[in-house]
């Protein structure tokens, strides 16, 4: 038998305050999407003023760094980007068309070893978008994780 941990929306919401707070802090106008372990969204919030591109985009990386758990940077780091030209993992983003994501900005949610979810963020840049994501995470792993247990 396999034990599966569960975000909750209220976990979402705790992990949700914690972007916008930083997104404030940083002064950029994010959108910020908490996906499940099926990569499907809990919690949405596009912040006053924020894109409205940035829903899709990231609801897309809440998807691909849940689904495929790992963040979605990582398909792209110089030198050996599985997704960059005459790697691997080159035009993966073609297999789910408008659902994959493979820049900046998705994180997954891991929790005794096992990837439960997701963080999608876009509006800013990339480093605004890791600090986001960062902050959403740490609110997870402070304030979600140990009241889990």
């Amino acid at each position: 038998m396999h034990i599966v941990h569960r975000l909750t929306l209220e976990d979402a919401l705790v992990m949700l305050e914690a972007a916008e707070a930083e997104a404030q802090r940083i002064g950029v106008k994010e959108t910020i999407c908490i996906a499940d372990d099926g990569a499907h969204p809990i919690a949405l919030h596009r912040m006053t003023g924020a894109r409205l591109t940035g829903v899709e985009i990231a609801i897309a990386k809440a998807f691909t760094a849940a689904g495929h758990q790992r963040d979605t940077h990582k398909f792209n780091e110089p030198p050996n980007g599985p997704a960059l030209p005459g790697n691997e993992a080159f035009g993966i983003s073609h297999m789910h068309p408008g659902k994959f994501a493979v820049f900046v900005g998705g994180f997954p949610i891991v929790y005794d070893g096992e990837v439960i979810g997701a963080v999608g963020v876009s509006g800013g840049n990339g480093e605004q978008d890791k600090a986001v994501g960062a902050a959403a995470l740490r609110a997870f792993t402070e304030k979600v994780a140990p009241n889990s247990q």
